[in-house]
């Protein structure tokens, strides 16, 4: 499916990987939705792009569809749809003052990153399924974002690796269930990335996560990222796939 032209919805669009998904979908000739709960950044990202700003809590039914429903409203109904929005944390199971690790944080992770872009993606993919069939039947393109955190997650991450674990897992079983209606579903599993959270370490530490990276030894570009996800969408034979964007990457326990 070609990019120009067509509506493209982007959760997490305000920074990180999203802002640079929306910035390159918008650069090929998208109509961008930039989906975020930080309003106040999305607009700054939709102003550069010429793309509607929205502010969206993807755990919420009632959030996601008013968000859906306002893009559609202002560049048609969309056939893109790129889940980006996720939130990490990191807790030992145990404590070392021997207390289990809060219950509500692990489900807060799991809820955005998990449910949340279910949620959305369940929404979209109703009215994507409605839409007129473009070449070879095709309707629209589902994107998520999982990590490399849900093969090789590290010590605390249980939440987060559960969370993307389940992305992976949910894959391919809905790419099965939305090919009746020619919609296409793929999973980009990022490693180390230099997004605004990564780069909130101290500079020894991002050159020591760097350096962990077989080749090129460097932290990951967000552009990259957005050009794989953009590939994604015009090559019409990917479907069903989780593909590892590291550098070779394989994380050690800690």
């Amino acid at each position: 499916m070609k990019i120009a032209g067509h509506a493209a919805l982007v959760t997490g669009g305000a920074s990180g990987l999203g802002e640079a998904t929306a910035r390159e979908l918008a650069r090929q000739g998208a109509r961008v939705a930039v989906l975020d709960v930080n309003l106040d950044l999305a607009q700054k990202v939709a102003a550069d792009i010429g793309g509607l700003a929205i502010r969206c809590d993807i755990t919420s039914a009632e959030s996601a569809q008013a968000a859906i429903d306002q893009a559609a409203a202002a560049h048609g109904p969309a056939r893109i749809l790129m889940n980006i929005a996720g939130i990490g944390t990191a807790k030992r199971i145990v404590s070392r003052d021997g207390n289990p690790a809060p219950l509500e944080d692990f489900a807060r992770v799991v809820n955005v990153n998990l449910v949340g872009a279910y949620n959305v993606t369940r929404l979209f993919a109703a009215a994507c399924a409605r839409l007129p069939a473009l070449e070879d039947g095709e309707r629209g393109t589902i994107l998520f974002t999982a990590s490399v955190a849900a093969f090789d997650g590290q010590v605390g991450q249980q939440a987060y690796s559960a969370s993307k674990g389940g992305i992976v897992g949910m894959t391919l079983p809905m790419a099965r269930d939305l090919a009746q209606h020619g919609i296409r579903v793929c999973t980009i599993a990022p490693g180390l990335f230099a997004t605004p959270l990564m780069k909130e370490l101290p500079e020894a530490v991002q050159q020591s996560l760097a350096a962990s990276i077989p080749f090129p030894s460097r932290l990951g570009k967000p552009d990259e990222f957005a050009e794989l996800a953009a590939h994604f969408v015009t090559n019409g034979h990917l479907n069903g796939e989780v593909i590892r964007l590291d550098g070779a990457l394989r994380m050690a326990p800690r």
